[in-house]
């Protein structure tokens, strides 16, 4: 028996995101996002659901917050509807939206609860992406007025923010895989618009240190972690490039005013230009004050001529996996952890989101995902080494609080420490929220 401990200083949480909790889509003044549009056109989301519904939580969350409660956490992360408070995506607010977001951070905060607010998590004003979307640059300037808008409404009250949610996603896996909104597969754009996103993200950055001086941002790339197959150079290369894509890209311009240059030349090879403005980087590294990390799997990788641009394939080893097909890589973790802080240094991290897709059903009231929590203790356990060997981390947030929609998933993928029943929304805690509780309130837990 071991006990892995953690500090009383580590802050505890749970995190969300508004298209996939929310529903009431077409209620008090909100607009259509990409989701709605992408979510309504056969063929893009399995079984055709959509976030109309979602888990309602726009009605019901006061009976979430009292379920974050009782869990004992610190700090509950959700993100805004931009297309609920700016249903133009620019210009005026929408005071019923504005009010929702403003009666949930008082609800949190009256429970002892600290919120932090994910500005972009995917949901774009359709509006806006009808005239361009994030391949135009005028979506930068919507953005940081819509940024804006949120720091001088809710700057007052909540402390901790967050601009962007994973980018990779919302440029690659969003525009050249069209696997999420809104859909593309054309290379140039999603260069584009990953560019556009890192530049958005920089100027609500300057922003908010005039308008939240005394608050705290950051933004929450997503990272997995590619292991060499082998030592051969030709596998530790593959490997490489497949990690410059999620990280170095996303990163290396936040941190180090620059693009890394190979990951350029291969998008020029395949006839995507990364098109830098002056200022743009300079926008782009303005100083943050942490970054969020959402990590899930990891795989090992080696070098396969015919799969795609970075030459890169995982090698179908006997991980034991989640229920959506994701091996179960915990000491990559670790690893990539590591690597973050040994590449940009001392910034602090939040583990933005941490969790495992496990699709049990109720049965006899209760809701038994032990595999849930053995995924939960193993990458913990990383996470406590990870903090052991210095890297800097401030708090953890397990993905998610509620089963949802879970994208182009639909609702067949559950990843919540709480079922949803979809059709009646009754909430059923699960076997992992007692744990989660128990590690929440005792700062540690036993691993046998």
């Amino acid at each position: 028996m071991t006990t892995i401990e953690f500090s009383k200083e580590l802050k505890w949480g749970a995190a969300t995101a508004s298209y996939q909790i929310e529903g009431a889509a077409h209620e008090d003044g909100r607009s259509p996002s990409i989701w709605d549009t992408f979510s309504h056109t056969p063929g893009n989301v399995k079984n055709g659901d959509t976030g109309d519904h979602a888990c309602n939580s726009y009605h019901l969350y006061k009976e979430d917050v009292q379920h974050l409660k009782d869990l004992g956490i610190d700090l509950y992360r959700f993100s805004i509807s931009w297309s609920r408070v700016m249903p133009e995506g620019t210009g005026s607010l929408n005071p019923t939206g504005v009010a929702y977001y403003r009666n949930l951070i008082t609800e949190l905060l009256d429970h002892g609860i600290e919120p932090m607010i994910t500005l972009y998590h995917w949901d774009l004003p359709q509006v806006l992406q009808d005239q361009g979307g994030w391949e135009n640059r005028a979506t930068i300037d919507a953005f940081n007025e819509y940024a804006e808008a949120m720091f001088k409404e809710f700057g007052d009250q909540v402390t901790n923010w967050i601009t962007i949610n994973e980018p990779w996603c919302a440029s690659f896996l969003s525009n050249f895989l069209g696997i999420h909104a809104p859909g593309k597969k054309d290379l140039q754009a999603a260069v584009d618009v990953s560019h556009h996103l890192l530049i958005a993200h920089g100027k609500a950055v300057q922003s908010f240190r005039e308008l939240v001086p005394d608050g705290e941002i950051g933004y929450a790339p997503n990272l997995g972690w590619l292991e060499p197959f082998s030592p051969a150079a030709e596998d530790q290369d593959a490997c490489r490039r497949g990690m410059l894509w999620q990280k170095e890209w996303f990163m290396d311009p936040v941190f180090k005013g620059s693009y890394p240059e190979e990951l350029i030349q291969i998008f020029d090879e395949h006839n995507a230009a990364l098109r830098i403005e002056e200022g743009d980087l300079e926008l782009i590294s303005q100083p943050i004050d942490f970054y969020g990390i959402n990590y899930y799997t990891g795989s090992l990788g080696r070098h396969n001529e015919e799969a795609g641009m970075f030459q890169v394939e995982e090698v179908p080893l006997d991980y034991r996996q989640t229920d959506i097909g994701w091996p179960i890589y915990a000491d990559g973790f670790y690893k990539a952890l590591k690597n973050l802080n040994e590449t940009y240094g001392d910034v602090p991290i939040y583990i933005t989101e941490n969790g495992a897709c496990y699709n049990h059903g109720v049965e006899d009231g209760k809701v038994n995902d032990q595999e849930r929590i053995d995924y939960l203790k193993q990458h913990l356990t990383s996470l406590h080494r990870a903090i052991k060997a210095g890297v800097p981390i401030k708090g953890y947030l397990v993905w998610s609080l509620l089963d949802n929609f879970e994208w182009a998933e639909g609702y067949e993928k559950r990843f919540g420490i709480i079922h949803i029943n979809f059709d009646t929304f009754e909430r059923t805690r699960k076997e992992s929220y007692y744990w989660y509780k128990n590690t929440v309130e005792n700062n540690r837990f036993e691993i046998t």
